[in-house]
Protein backbone atom coordinates (compact mmCIF):
# COMPACT_ATOMS: atom_id res chain seq x y z
CA UNK A 1 0.00 0.00 0.00
CA UNK A 2 1.41 3.09 -0.81
CA UNK A 3 2.41 5.53 1.52
CA UNK A 4 0.09 9.16 1.39
CA UNK A 5 3.07 11.34 1.28
CA UNK A 6 4.12 8.77 -2.45
CA UNK A 7 1.10 9.38 -3.13
CA UNK A 8 0.74 13.11 -3.03
CA UNK A 9 4.64 13.13 -4.80
CA UNK A 10 3.00 11.12 -7.64
CA UNK A 11 0.36 13.71 -8.14
CA UNK A 12 2.24 16.51 -7.53
CA UNK A 13 4.94 15.38 -10.48
CA UNK A 14 2.22 14.61 -12.57
CA UNK A 15 1.20 17.84 -12.75
CA UNK A 16 4.33 19.66 -13.15
CA UNK A 17 5.28 17.37 -15.73
CA UNK A 18 1.88 18.75 -17.11
CA UNK A 19 2.54 22.33 -16.87
CA UNK A 20 6.30 22.70 -17.80
CA UNK A 21 5.53 22.16 -21.35
CA UNK A 22 2.16 24.02 -21.17
CA UNK A 23 3.55 27.59 -20.04
CA UNK A 24 5.63 26.97 -17.15
CA UNK A 25 8.88 25.23 -17.98
CA UNK A 26 9.74 26.09 -14.34
CA UNK A 27 7.48 24.58 -12.55
CA UNK A 28 8.65 22.56 -9.96
CA UNK A 29 7.73 20.50 -6.80
CA UNK A 30 7.46 22.96 -3.36
CA UNK A 31 9.48 21.59 -0.63
CA UNK A 32 6.93 21.41 2.51
CA UNK A 33 6.41 24.73 4.68
CA UNK A 34 5.15 23.01 7.68
CA UNK A 35 2.53 25.90 9.24
CA UNK A 36 3.24 27.96 6.58
CA UNK A 37 2.42 25.90 3.23
CA UNK A 38 2.19 28.02 0.26
CA UNK A 39 0.90 25.17 -1.85
CA UNK A 40 2.30 22.44 -3.81
CA UNK A 41 3.78 23.78 -7.05
CA UNK A 42 6.58 26.66 -7.38
CA UNK A 43 7.87 28.60 -10.34
CA UNK A 44 4.47 29.49 -11.51
CA UNK A 45 4.22 33.53 -10.82
CA UNK A 46 0.67 34.59 -8.98
CA UNK A 47 -0.18 31.09 -8.89
CA UNK A 48 -0.78 28.70 -5.93
CA UNK A 49 -1.32 24.53 -6.92
CA UNK A 50 -2.74 22.77 -4.58
CA UNK A 51 -2.72 19.31 -6.43
CA UNK A 52 -4.65 16.10 -4.67
CA UNK A 53 -3.89 12.43 -5.37
CA UNK A 54 -4.91 8.92 -4.76
CA UNK A 55 -8.25 7.15 -4.11
CA UNK A 56 -8.91 10.40 -1.87
CA UNK A 57 -8.46 12.75 -5.07
CA UNK A 58 -10.65 10.26 -6.86
CA UNK A 59 -13.55 9.79 -4.49
CA UNK A 60 -13.82 12.62 -3.21
CA UNK A 61 -16.76 14.29 -1.67
CA UNK A 62 -18.26 17.66 -1.72
CA UNK A 63 -17.66 18.46 1.80
CA UNK A 64 -14.06 17.30 1.27
CA UNK A 65 -13.25 19.57 -2.26
CA UNK A 66 -14.62 22.33 0.02
CA UNK A 67 -12.35 21.53 2.77
CA UNK A 68 -9.18 21.22 0.50
CA UNK A 69 -10.48 24.48 -0.87
CA UNK A 70 -10.34 26.51 2.24
CA UNK A 71 -7.11 24.77 2.45
CA UNK A 72 -6.36 26.52 -0.88
CA UNK A 73 -7.57 29.72 0.58
CA UNK A 74 -5.10 29.98 3.20
CA UNK A 75 -2.10 28.90 0.94
CA UNK A 76 -2.86 31.32 -1.49
CA UNK A 77 -2.24 33.90 1.29
CA UNK A 78 0.73 32.22 2.77
CA UNK A 79 2.33 32.33 -1.48
CA UNK A 80 0.90 35.99 -1.85
CA UNK A 81 -0.80 34.30 -4.79
CA UNK A 82 -3.06 36.17 -6.64
CA UNK A 83 -4.79 32.64 -8.01
CA UNK A 84 -5.18 28.99 -6.44
CA UNK A 85 -6.24 25.92 -8.17
CA UNK A 86 -6.65 22.96 -6.85
CA UNK A 87 -6.44 20.16 -8.93
CA UNK A 88 -8.06 17.01 -8.21
CA UNK A 89 -6.60 13.37 -9.75
CA UNK A 90 -9.73 12.12 -11.60
CA UNK A 91 -10.78 8.07 -11.45
CA UNK A 92 -9.66 6.50 -14.07
CA UNK A 93 -7.41 9.08 -15.21
CA UNK A 94 -3.46 8.56 -15.00
CA UNK A 95 -0.91 10.58 -14.14
CA UNK A 96 0.51 10.36 -17.75
CA UNK A 97 -2.96 12.25 -18.63
CA UNK A 98 -3.24 14.81 -15.63
CA UNK A 99 -4.42 17.64 -18.03
CA UNK A 100 -7.33 15.53 -17.37
CA UNK A 101 -7.48 15.82 -13.92
CA UNK A 102 -10.15 18.17 -12.74
CA UNK A 103 -9.16 21.67 -11.71
CA UNK A 104 -11.20 23.56 -9.35
CA UNK A 105 -11.43 27.17 -8.53
CA UNK A 106 -13.16 29.93 -6.71
CA UNK A 107 -16.24 31.23 -9.14
CA UNK A 108 -15.14 34.73 -8.49
CA UNK A 109 -11.36 34.06 -9.68
CA UNK A 110 -13.12 32.12 -12.38
CA UNK A 111 -15.11 35.16 -13.44
CA UNK A 112 -12.49 37.64 -13.54
CA UNK A 113 -9.96 35.41 -15.61
CA UNK A 114 -12.49 35.23 -17.99
CA UNK A 115 -13.55 38.71 -17.80
CA UNK A 116 -11.20 40.83 -16.79
CA UNK A 117 -12.85 42.13 -14.26
CA UNK A 118 -13.08 40.96 -10.43
CA UNK A 119 -16.97 41.12 -9.65
CA UNK A 120 -18.23 42.59 -7.04
CA UNK A 121 -19.60 39.34 -4.80
CA UNK A 122 -16.59 36.74 -3.51
CA UNK A 123 -18.21 34.12 -4.87
CA UNK A 124 -16.17 30.54 -3.04
CA UNK A 125 -18.29 28.17 -4.54
CA UNK A 126 -16.54 25.60 -6.17
CA UNK A 127 -15.95 25.65 -10.25
CA UNK A 128 -14.81 22.61 -11.81
CA UNK A 129 -12.88 22.67 -15.25
CA UNK A 130 -10.06 19.99 -16.90
CA UNK A 131 -6.78 21.19 -15.77
CA UNK A 132 -5.96 21.32 -19.47
CA UNK A 133 -9.21 24.43 -20.06
CA UNK A 134 -7.93 25.48 -16.56
CA UNK A 135 -4.47 25.99 -18.29
CA UNK A 136 -5.92 27.58 -21.38
CA UNK A 137 -8.14 30.15 -19.37
CA UNK A 138 -4.87 31.38 -17.11
CA UNK A 139 -3.13 31.39 -20.21
CA UNK A 140 -5.65 34.04 -21.37
CA UNK A 141 -5.74 35.94 -18.66
CA UNK A 142 -1.99 36.68 -19.14
CA UNK A 143 -0.70 33.62 -16.73
CA UNK A 144 2.54 31.39 -17.78
CA UNK A 145 3.42 31.57 -21.68
CA UNK A 146 0.99 30.62 -23.98
CA UNK A 147 1.41 27.57 -26.63
CA UNK A 148 1.26 28.93 -30.05
CA UNK A 149 -2.24 27.39 -31.73
CA UNK A 150 -1.85 26.04 -34.94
Amino acid sequence: MPRPRDIGTRAETAVVRYLQPHGWPHAERRSLRGAHDAGDITGTPGICWEVKGGNAARNASDLTISRWMLELAVEVTNAQANIGVLVVQRAGIGTANAGRWWAVMPAHQVIALATGVEPAMRMHWPVRMLLGDAVTLLHAAGYGQPQPTT
